[in-house]
């Protein structure tokens, strides 16, 4: 039977002689091909007055909204960004003096099928007036790699703490805790690899024939999960 003072008695963060403590690490590293890609489409237009310069952009934007919906489920995202007008002020002269207008809009796409990824950023490429930008290979954000990654680090910990036990001539008793120590450096949704990134431009490009889809080699990812553990283990006979 205890007594209140000892039912108050905190926990000590250290092990006793008969339940010793392993604190150990468990890792994992996962290299899996990616889930998407997303690429960045600018589209420009420049006009006399800003009714031209709009006019223009929305006819432009128009075709290549309508180009990359032509992909149906291949696209999974489409979504309009940032738009401007800006007046182009003349350099020389007394006073100012609107040259020209310039119209901007930026569009992103995610695509899951990278065969069609090629083909669409060629296409998006030969456009007048139409920059592309990407593509940005990622995993979605509930992947099963990382759930296999967090998994794979726990059993590397406990198969650690195993291994120590087992220098000592004795075994695991029970979990004490573990801590996902990687969640304030997750990273973000579609993160920009060394070396990911392709951008091509497009002005006044030619009518001729359709350039050749580009064949773009999809860049593998990598996976990281890190944990702590601390375990008691039987008491060993030293």
């Amino acid at each position: 039977m205890t007594t209140p003072s000892e039912e108050l008695q905190p926990a000590v963060p250290y092990g006793t002689p008969d339940a010793p403590r392993i604190a150990v690490r468990g890792e994992a590293r996962l290299e899996v091909d990616p889930e998407i890609a997303r690429i960045g489409i600018t589209v420009t237009s420049r006009g006399k007055d800003r009714r031209a310069a709009l006019d223009d952009l929305t006819r432009r934007n128009a075709t290549v909204l309508d180009l990359v919906k032509t992909y149906g489920d291949e696209v999974e995202r489409l979504e309009t960004g940032a738009f401007s007008i800006s007046p182009e002020l003349k350099d020389k002269g007394r006073g100012e003096r609107v040259h020209a207008y310039h119209g901007r809009v930026h569009i992103t796409a995610v695509l899951t099928d990278f065969t069609a990824l090629g083909e669409l950023t060629t296409r998006l490429a030969d456009l007048d007036l139409t920059r592309v930008d990407g593509p940005y290979w990622a995993l979605r954000p509930d992947s099963p790699a990382h759930r296999e990654a967090r998994q794979q680090a726990v059993r590397e910990a406990v198969q650690r703490a195993r291994e120590y036990a087992e220098a000592l001539g004795t075994s695991l008793a029970a979990l004490v805790e573990l801590a996902d120590i990687g969640a304030e450096n997750a990273p973000p949704p579609y993160p920009q690899a060394p070396g990911s990134r392709m951008r091509s431009m497009a002005y006044g490009a030619a009518e001729d024939a359709a350039a050749a889809p580009l064949d773009l080699e999809p860049q593998r990812q990598h996976v990281y999960a890190q944990v702590n553990a601390r375990f008691t283990m039987m008491p060993p006979r030293l």
